[in-house]
């Protein structure tokens, strides 16, 4: 059962919006704007902050109970996804910055690299080209001039 520390009611033109603060059974947290679903259960629609027992922290844009839209995703390893969202998952533009430094800035999909991106080494030296996933064939150095 989810317990509701807080909640507050804003009027808009479509249906009520209401910030409340959550725990979830788990240990998860969360701390933005819900709405009531068709079925009248409290879902996460507008923007808050989800914080998972395991330290994952998604600061966002959520519609229906899933992230939809802009956000960041942020992990205790200390990678950070900051872009879009659709079902949950890493869809459309994004940039995904590794525990070591490294970054890709490009198109995902489905919670993979996928499409034209690129990619920044530990070394700073910047890849280019057509990523699906872990393969990348054809990438071209960009030189730094």
């Amino acid at each position: 059962e989810v317990q509701i520390l807080s909640h507050r009611e804003k009027k808009t033109t479509t249906n009520t919006a209401i910030k409340v603060s959550l725990i979830f059974p788990n240990g998860d947290k969360y701390e933005g704007e819900c709405r009531k679903s068709e079925s009248g259960e409290l879902v996460r629609s507008g923007t808050g902050k989800h914080t998972s027992a395991s330290g994952i922290i998604y600061t966002g844009e959520w519609q229906e109970d899933k992230m939809l839209g802009k956000g960041t995703l942020q992990f205790p390893s200390g990678a950070v996804y900051e872009g879009e969202f659709k079902d949950n998952a890493y869809n459309g533009s994004g940039t995904y910055t590794f525990p070591d430094g490294s970054m890709y800035k490009g198109q995902f999909y489905n919670d993979r690299l996928e499409g034209e991106g690129t990619f920044t080494d530990t070394q700073g030296l910047r890849w280019t080209g057509d990523f699906h996933g872990e393969a990348a064939p054809g990438l071209k150095l960009l030189h730094n001039l």
